[in-house]
């Protein structure tokens, strides 16, 4: 490094790569950082010499272009060694161990170890967001690919669960430089991640009308492409979607086990990235976690930045609810606003999804029209009818969740807030953990601070990690089976 030593003796590349990538994140920013080498880790090659392994080819030339004389000017200043970097994307190094494993005789480690970061990434300022609507050509484009027109930025509603997530779909359809690409929202059913995708179509449409955009739901993409086939025209269907300027599919986890539909994805997908467009998808799962979806294909999918949209908390929900009826006020379906206290008996007896609830505002709607002001809490409740039958909800508390997995795996509630990392502790406090965002509205700082003060990045690698093993692992499935229903008396 200019104007440094090489008088530090550090030799473990793990250390150094640690050190060095501080410095470089700072020099480029967090936005290109964040996109291409923080995915990457520094490994060793069949005759010895360190690489930079990065997740796809794209990322390998970028680096090579942007930041890799760098990157070596940082290592030579901190390698005691005079070793300098090469760089290769991943299919072409195959499953060589992480250098530190080899440089430190620990060989049989051979699971590669991505560089760690555990700052938030910078979101850059987006473009205002305007109620000026698009030009007619726009509109019929954007309606011509299934969006839907009362989803858009102004109509989502923000809270604490889906701040970040609103913020990048923002700096998305603002066409910022220096994107994440491709942006991966996942979450449960029902909470947002189809509202930010039509946001973005029309928001990004809107501000570049001669650009085109692509939404695709994942259960179109497929139904298109086999009709293609069939049809004998798939070269056009290639061209329809290899065109676009930003592409967005929705619900991905639907394309898997469907093999030349993945191998079409992911040829589209590579065509698009190296062209430099846009591309954002959403799913129920991180991923890594679609294990029915091929790992060449998952693999790009992580490649950029994967944002959750986590399940609402109660205030969230009392705001989209209150936000519906201010719709359905518009349309003229009621007059007044609903009593506090109905809304809040009406979240608390609908603990499912952003859907769900909107559904049970409908009907509340429907049965109150004029009357909405005037309607009473046990009126509601006649008024709802079945879609409120039964009481209210019992609510799972996380106390309740620890001590119920605790007895369940013959271990104390202590054990799972200690800092135990034994497997027999160390897996059912995932699993707790799981269950709590599975059944609760708690958020994963909220969480982490109930297992012993853990950060909120464990908690989500905890969830992450059940949601993958449970296709896998029967036991940890049956477990999981058991425990909810437990839970759910």
């Amino acid at each position: 490094m200019a104007g440094g030593t090489k008088t530090s003796g550090m030799t473990d590349p793990d250390r150094i790569w640690s050190e060095a990538s501080l410095r470089l994140r700072a020099e480029i920013g967090d936005g290109p950082f964040s996109s291409y080498i923080a995915p990457s880790a520094v490994r060793l090659d069949n005759a010895g010499g360190l690489i930079l392994v990065t997740p796809t080819a794209y990322a390998r030339d970028w680096v090579r272009k942007n930041a890799l004389r760098r990157m070596n000017e940082l290592w030579l200043g901190l390698d005691g060694l005079n070793r300098r970097l090469e760089v290769r994307c991943r299919a072409e190094v195959g499953s060589a161990p992480p250098a530190s494993a080899v440089l430190s005789g620990n060989a049989g480690d051979a699971a590669p170890r991505l560089a760690a970061f555990a700052s938030t990434p910078h979101i850059a300022p987006a473009a205002p967001i305007s109620a000026t609507p698009i030009s007619a050509d726009g509109a019929r484009a954007v309606r011509a690919a299934g969006l839907q027109d009362r989803l858009t930025f102004d109509s989502f509603v923000e809270g604490q669960g889906n701040a970040f997530a609103l913020a990048i779909a923002k700096q998305v359809a603002s066409w910022a430089d220096g994107h994440f690409n491709p942006v991966f929202f996942c979450g449960p059913y029902g909470y947002g991640k189809t509202h930010l995708l039509n946001a973005i179509a029309w928001e990004a449409q809107r501000l570049r009308p001669e650009a085109k955009v692509v939404y695709l739901t994942a259960e179109r993409f497929l139904s298109t492409f086999v009709k293609a086939m069939q049809d004998r025209s798939t070269a056009a269907f290639k061209e329809s979607l290899r065109s676009a300027d930003m592409l967005l599919l929705d619900d991905v986890q639907f394309v898997g086990g469907k093999t030349s539909t993945q191998e079409e994805l992911l040829s589209t997908l590579t065509a698009l990235i190296e062209d430099g467009k846009r591309i954002v998808f959403s799913a129920d799962r991180a991923p890594m976690a679609l294990t029915e979806v091929e790992p060449r294909l998952r693999s790009h999918l992580a490649a950029g930045l994967t944002c959750p949209v986590e399940a609402g908390d109660r205030e969230l929900k009392i705001a989209v609810a209150q936000n519906r009826l201010k719709a359905l006020s518009a349309l003229g379906v009621v007059q007044g606003e609903a009593n506090p206290e109905v809304l809040a008996q009406l979240v608390d007896r609908t603990p499912g999804s952003m859907r769900e609830l909107e559904g049970a505002v409908n009907t509340l709607a429907a049965a109150a029209g004029s009357r909405l002001s005037s309607v009473s809490v046990d009126e509601a409740s006649t008024l709802l009818g079945a879609a409120m039958r039964g009481g209210p909800e019992r609510r799972i508390t996380v106390d309740e969740i620890q001590k119920t997995v605790a007895d369940h795996f013959n271990m104390k509630q202590a054990d799972l807030l200690s800092e135990r990392r034994t497997r027999a502790v160390a897996r059912p406090r995932q699993i707790a953990m799981y269950l709590c965002k599975q059944h609760t509205t708690r958020s994963y700082p909220d969480i982490g601070r109930r297992f012993g003060g853990r950060d909120h990045t464990t908690v989500l690698h905890g969830v992450r990690k059940i949601e993958e093993l449970m296709p896998q692992d029967d036991q940890i499935a049956r477990d999981v089976e058991a425990l909810t229903r437990k839970l759910r008396g």
